[in-house]
């Protein structure tokens, strides 16, 4: 009995050593695993602080960049060579030959869906008509002779169009044509405003624009699609127009775009394009678009309708004045 008793308490022993060896293997393994993802996620963050910190750097060499140009630009008298003028001479016909405007989807065509403005009656519509993309003077020239009024949207300045706050200047009215980022579009304007830009990066820029067009109350998007379809994007900017008196004229390049939530949250007028005059550029369907744009000012009181210099717009304009007996041209600020 005796003997039996040593050997129950030896193998009873032998257990509980192996479970204690075991125990302590078992702790050793996991404590090795919670040692190795510590390291492992440590030198994780590491690595994404520094991707995070690089975008970030890369995002501010973008914006000081943008606005050193803007500061070359401001001073009166800069000679340009001979390089930059033939540069200047193919970005012009680029935008006489081809729509300088970019649409997300097809829905973004179609006229804007609204209520009849209550101060408006049919007897008295009114249209405004936008040229977007004006960066020459030769437009200006061209526009001029239409003997039609209409509100010229100004490009910012680049070393490219150089003069556009000079050629606003000598305008009674004008409004700023604001590069936003799109989804599709490989012709990006230098001041353009990406949605991961900061709202301090929005309001240097927006501060340097009040600079160059110190009149300017009225600004509408080039492109944008992907810029006005985030709406802490948007946000963002209606933050600083509002502290620069500005209004968003939406261009609608995308029919997701949350500019209608976002001004209407700070209580203000949604002001959108109904129209696009020269989506397609053959002078008949920029005929049809004009008339479109007429009976919208004479359903609903009042509508906008955009353009661009380009020589088929403008000639289709020169044989459509009959189209507006029945409308009031008017600038923008006058719609409402």
């Amino acid at each position: 009995m005796a003997k039996k008793r040593k050997r129950s308490s030896r193998s009873k022993k032998t257990r509980s050593e192996n479970f204690l060896r075991n125990l302590i293997i078992i702790l050793s393994v996991l404590s090795s695993f919670i040692v190795l993802f510590l390291v492992g996620y440590y030198f994780g963050y590491l690595h994404g602080k520094d991707e995070i910190d690089k975008k970030l750097q890369k995002k501010e060499k973008q914006h000081l960049k943008a606005i050193e140009e803007l500061e070359k630009v401001l001073k009166e008298n800069q000679p340009l060579s001979t390089k930059q003028l033939d540069k200047r001479k193919k970005e012009k016909a680029k935008y006489d030959i081809t729509a300088a405007h970019e649409i997300e989807d097809k829905k973004a065509l179609q006229p804007l869906e609204r209520k009849q403005h209550p101060k408006h009656h049919k007897k008295y519509p009114k249209l405004a008509i936008i040229f977007d993309d004006v960066s020459f003077p030769s437009q200006v020239k061209e526009i001029k002779k239409l003997n039609l009024k209409v509100t010229m949207s100004f490009f910012p300045p680049t070393a490219i169009h150089p003069d556009t706050p000079k050629l606003a200047k000598r305008e009674p009215f004008y409004m700023v044509h604001l590069p936003m980022e799109a989804i599709h579009f490989n012709k990006e304007e230098a001041f353009t405003l990406h949605v991961n830009d900061s709202q301090a990066i929005i309001d240097d820029r927006i501060k340097k624009i009040k600079e160059l067009f110190p009149r300017v109350h009225y600004i509408n998007n080039h492109t944008g699609s992907k810029f006005t379809s985030n709406k802490a994007a948007v946000e963002r900017l209606v933050n600083v127009f509002d502290k620069y008196g500005i209004q968003f004229i939406d261009s609608r390049t995308t029919s997701k775009t949350k500019v209608k939530d976002v001004v209407q949250q700070h209580h203000h007028r949604y002001m959108a394009r109904d129209v696009f005059l020269d989506h397609k550029g053959d002078i008949a369907s920029i005929k049809k678009q004009i008339a479109l744009a007429v009976k919208i000012a004479k359903k609903y009181g009042a509508a906008i309708a955009i353009g661009h210099p380009h020589k088929n717009t403008l000639q289709a304009l020169k044989e459509s004045k009959n189209l507006f007996k029945g409308v009031e041209l008017v600038y923008v600020y006058q719609l409402y």
